[in-house]
């Protein structure tokens, strides 16, 4: 009989694998070690090319009896940079008082943990259970999720429901769950001049003018108020870059970025579409890259069964929300309704990344009641 684990020397096992993103190769081995002996088959794959790749891949499916629920967990297991000045080493995991710390202690080795912890007494006579796990979450995520879908797709396991185990606890475990989350779309601003001498500006086009005019009509742009369940869309200047070291000579290119963040009233699409034609009436081009698009799964029987599990566990009601950035839920949603709910958000991408111990065991049985009324 295997060996119950606890989420704790779980979640000390995957933070001694060094895993910066992208991630391949030890902690995917540590992974399949874990879920292999629990029944799953590991469908493991590397896929992508440098600079964004090479990219590991899992996913992770033990079956039910035929006909039954199939339930998915969702994550990633590349962290970023742990960075300078860490009090222990990040990839050395480290228990002190009641927190352990590591580089992925909160995002996310932590919630993954908790999710092995919680499936292991899961019969499988209760149903179809899986992990769609990516080594590419923290960076590009050209390789990752995507790649994890279409896989699901070929194999014809496409999961009923999917949580996503993101931190996205603010104060406390279990006050907040991401319902939904607003659309990315990056637009790659440029306008063309003719260089030539300040003092002969005739013989010159100096393009900066007309950034600076498509940059304010942009700035000006009002694109909503918001809605039921998403903040105001907002729209924001990230990079402007000229590249002259000459004081006396006007530029023949100037470039500029922007970031917009938007809600379900809009497309990445037609934002692109209508950046393009600012950027046109001004003598400049504009370049779209959509990061993903918003999404909401609606409050229901999905969500109430997190709401369930948090109330019974921890006596909390948590709060649906659709704030903060984009995750791979942004994918994921195109395969079937998906929640996303995790760990305290305090210290993800921090020196001293730590999770309370605490926490881990608590959040592995409010997946556990997940898992089993979804599969009921």
């Amino acid at each position: 009989m295997t060996q119950t684990l606890s989420a704790l020397a779980i979640a000390e096992k995957l933070l001694a694998c060094e895993s910066i993103t992208p991630a391949v190769g030890p902690v995917f081995d540590c992974l399949a070690g874990l879920l292999e002996p629990l029944g799953f088959t590991c469908h493991r794959f590397i896929v992508g090319e440098a600079p964004d790749g090479p990219v590991e891949n899992c996913f992770a499916i033990r079956k039910g009896p035929e006909g039954s629920p199939h339930f998915a967990f969702a994550g990633h297991l590349d962290v970023v940079p742990p960075g300078e000045g860490w009090t222990s080493a990040p990839f050395l995991p480290e228990r002190r008082g009641e927190l352990l710390y590591g580089r992925g202690a909160v995002d996310m080795k932590g919630s993954i943990a908790s999710m092995i912890a919680a499936v292991q007494d899961i019969p499988a006579e209760a149903g179809t259970i899986s992990f769609i796990i990516t080594g590419d979450e923290e960076g590009p995520a050209i390789y990752g999720t995507r790649a994890l879908i279409d896989l699901i797709r070929q194999l014809g396991e496409e999961p009923d429901l999917c949580l996503v185990g993101e931190p996205t606890s603010v104060n406390r475990l279990g006050d907040m769950m991401k319902v939904g989350r607003r659309g990315s779309v990056n637009i790659f601003l440029e306008v063309e001049g003719v260089q030539g001498h300040v003092a002969y500006p005739h013989l010159a086009d100096n393009p900066v003018p007309k950034l600076v005019a498509m940059l304010a009509e942009l700035d000006g742009l009002h694109l909503d108020d918001g809605t039921e369940w998403f903040q105001p869309s907002n729209l924001e200047i990230t990079e402007i870059e000229v590249g002259n070291p000459a004081h006396n000579v006007i530029p023949a290119k100037a470039k500029a970025r922007i970031s917009i963040r938007f809600n379900d009233l809009h497309t990445g699409k037609a934002l692109g579409d209508q950046v393009i034609a600012i950027a046109k009436k001004h003598g400049g081009t504009a370049q779209p890259v959509i990061s993903g698009e918003s999404f909401l799964t609606p409050p229901g029987d999905f969500s109430q069964m997190i709401a369930d599990a948090v109330e019974a566990e921890l006596g909390v009601v948590p709060e649906a929300s659709t704030s903060g950035g984009t995750s791979d839920a942004r994918f994921l949603k195109d395969l079937c309704p998906v929640i996303e709910f995790g760990l305290v958000n305090a210290t993800m991408h921090k020196r001293d990344e730590a999770v309370a111990v605490d926490d881990l065991e608590a959040l592995a049985r409010i997946y556990r009641r997940v898992t089993l009324a979804a599969l009921a």
